[in-house]
């Protein structure tokens, strides 16, 4: 008797199958062209390096912080229109890119469409994919999500390297082509109301009452020790080795990512937040000690043990701002994509300065060392944050502060 609900939880319906096999085309095509696009606006079409660093940085900006934008937009409009506008967005964006080959206005407009649309997308496609199941799903199913985004990642820039320089507009033409049809399957996609909605069997917290423990502010924290190796592994590393050696271990990164969270994703859920930090946070303070060591192998096992680090908190992250909030998922993923965008911004101002120190000192292994302390030190401060709040809970703890909850 038990095993047939255990099978009927281990399945995804049609239109989950169908946002998987999207998640994964959608990136495969925006990973084709989105890395290569400060060669394609420096080179191609000669924007200055300061230009093409502030228009990048008004892209991502646009695509972290307007997710806050896909709540109230997701309700009034719904999810699933949030997603088919979104794909408008971004096959307009790419297909734009095709006459911006020659102009770099219509390029940069190209580009800011695109980040709009994926603004737009990601919270409405994830609240989609959750919305109407039941909580023990929500690992899996967010964990499944993870691994087609980066499936798609890891394949997209090889894909499209023959084309990039060479043939780019026809790149850009099979990239709108392939997001118009992607968006074409979406317009058959259940409407929000009617699909059947299922009511969460909500468990008690595995760390008691939640309290405590932002997972706004966790997220910021996390994305911005994250991003140190994100950013700056390649200047550190390809001198040291080679830049072959360097796309082996991304490539490797992104494979055990895909394979790892989906097979993580249950262990993570049962665990508690506090907990939850510990193994991330000690995870990526350990890898990054790896990466100081240097060397082939140090390099490869910091990779492995950030990529451990990335699986606990990103979806540990997201699974706790579901469940301590009452608004809708689309808010809340919104609400976790600008938490990303502020850490990943201030990653790249504290780490700049950083490694220009570290260099500047003749040591770059003392910027690794240095992000390695933060990594220990930044969960500490969260948990004392955590306490403090704790401690003055259980004096509000009185008839006229019941409401509260």
């Amino acid at each position: 008797m038990s095993a047939e609900p255990a099978s009927k939880r281990r399945r995804f319906t049609g239109p989950q199958g169908f946002l998987l096999a999207g998640s994964f085309l959608i990136t495969l095509g925006s990973f084709a062209v989105l890395p290569y696009m400060s060669v394609l606006l420096h080179q191609r079409l000669g924007l200055g390096l300061g230009t093409v660093g502030f228009v990048l940085a008004v892209a991502s900006l646009i695509q972290f912080a307007g997710g806050v934008v896909a709540g109230p937009v997701a309700a009034r409009i719904g999810l699933r229109r949030s997603m088919l506008l979104a794909l408008a967005l971004r096959t307009a964006g790419f297909g734009a890119f095709v006459p911006g080959l020659t102009s770099p206005v219509l390029a940069i407009g190209a580009l800011l469409l695109v980040s709009a649309g994926a603004a737009l997308y990601l919270p409405a496609n994830k609240a989609y994919l959750v919305d109407g199941s039941p909580d023990h799903d929500r690992p899996r199913l967010l964990s499944a999500s993870s691994s087609a985004f980066n499936a798609g990642m890891a394949l997209g820039p090889p894909a499209a390297a023959p084309l990039v320089l060479g043939s780019p507009g026809v790149l850009f033409t099979c990239v709108a082509g392939l997001f118009a049809l992607v968006g074409v399957g979406h317009a058959f996609l259940p409407r929000d109301g009617a699909r059947p909605v299922t009511v969460p069997d909500r468990p008690p917290s595995a760390d008691g009452p939640r309290s405590g423990l932002s997972p706004f502010l966790v997220t910021v924290v996390s994305v911005y020790a994250f991003m140190f190796f994100q950013h700056y592994l390649a200047l550190y590393a390809v001198p040291r080795t080679s830049a072959g050696f360097y796309g082996v271990v991304l490539m490797g990164y992104a494979a055990l990512l895909v394979v790892a969270q989906p097979l993580l994703a249950e262990w993570i859920a049962a665990l508690g937040y506090p907990a939850a930090l510990r193994w991330g946070f000690g995870a990526m303070a350990a890898g990054m000690a790896a990466i100081a060591g240097g060397g082939h192998v140090g390099i490869a096992v910091g990779g492995a043990l950030l990529c451990l680090g990335e699986i606990v908190l990103f979806l540990k992250n997201d699974l706790e701002a579901l469940a301590r909030s009452s608004a809708p998922p689309a808010t809340v993923f919104g609400r976790q994509r600008l938490a990303a965008g502020i850490g990943a911004f201030a990653s790249g101002v504290v780490g700049g300065q950083l490694y220009a120190a570290a260099e500047s000192a003749g040591s770059a292994r003392a910027f690794w060392v240095a992000v390695c302390l933060q990594c220990l030190l930044l969960p500490v401060l969260l948990m004392r944050r955590r306490s403090a709040r704790g401690r003055s809970e259980p004096r509000a703890e009185t008839p006229a502060g019941l409401g509260g909850g």
